[in-house]
């Protein structure tokens, strides 16, 4: 059994948050919580926020205790971006790129033996 939860439209590079999202992978859920306490990244904040979701969509929709859990999958996929120009020398335009992710994590219980 695994529970799953999504953020979408973040507004953080999905290659910034795949730095952060890499410490975690396969680790337990009260190890990957304390690695994202202490990385000094803003996108730790919107894991921590999502895996904080998936272990409570854990115990409250399939009664699993959080003590058990681990990320089994944790991915970023690239969301929509929003193109703004910035005006250069002699008439010219450069255009900048906010891109957005999607993060989804996913929480099962540790396989026994």
């Amino acid at each position: 059994m695994q529970a799953k939860a999504v953020a979408k439209y973040i507004r953080i590079s999905p290659r910034k948050v795949r730095q952060v999202v890499d410490l975690i992978r396969g680790k337990g859920v009260g190890e990957a919580f304390a690695i994202l306490k202490f990385t000094p990244n803003l996108s730790a904040v919107a894991v921590e926020k999502v895996l904080k979701s998936a272990v409570a969509n854990a115990e409250h929709n399939y009664e699993m205790t959080a003590e058990e859990l681990v990320v089994r999958e944790v991915f970023v996929d690239q969301g929509p971006t929003m193109k703004r120009f910035k005006p250069r020398a002699m008439g010219r335009a450069d255009v900048i790129r906010k891109r957005s992710s999607h993060i989804t994590v996913v929480v099962s219980e540790k396989k026994e033996g």
